[in-house]
């Protein structure tokens, strides 16, 4: 038992398994609101995140001394391949943008499984629920915000026009 238990704190496993579960939570979310990028996309982008840093950090660890080594490169090459990505993600039709936010989803879950595989897990967690926070919560307030807004607008805008 206690090799089982070894095995799984060894060799980025428990990065990888923080990186999991948390792009499962915003994929989850995303599924529930019938998003075009949902569960497996979310987790998909997160753990690859998370194996490219993993994989960098044993590139460093091997090669240190030997090859100018970048312990940060393969993140940034993460960071600008989540962009493509993403922008496959935004439709305009019209006067409308769609899929901004998923796109940024996307982009969050890479961030996330890049801080996962350099064991940044209080920032990756804490990161987590301001995602799911801005998600769940912001998007529901800014309807209500921006029709409260609309409609004291068309309130001052007629009042302007009878007092002309």
């Amino acid at each position: 038992m206690n090799a089982i238990i070894e095995f799984f704190k060894t060799d980025g496993l428990p990065q990888l398994g923080l990186a999991f579960l948390l792009g499962g939570l915003i994929g989850i979310e995303r599924e529930v609101n019938h998003r075009p990028a949902g569960l497996r996309t979310h987790i998909v982008v997160t753990i690859s995140a998370c194996l490219a840093m993993l994989i960098n950090f044993e590139i460093v660890k091997n090669f240190e001394g030997v090859v100018n080594v970048d312990p940060g490169r393969m993140g940034a090459y993460v960071i600008s391949g989540i962009g493509f990505l993403g922008a496959g993600t935004i439709m305009k039709e019209g006067a409308s943008i769609s899929g901004l936010t998923t796109a940024s989803s996307i982009w969050a879950s890479a961030m996330i499984g890049l801080a996962c595989g350099i064991k940044m897990y209080k920032i990756s967690i804490f990161f987590t629920i301001l995602v799911l926070f801005t998600l769940l919560l912001v998007n529901k307030s800014n309807y209500k915000i921006v029709s409260l807004l609309q409609a004291k607008n068309k309130t001052n805008d007629c009042e302007s026009c009878i007092k002309k």
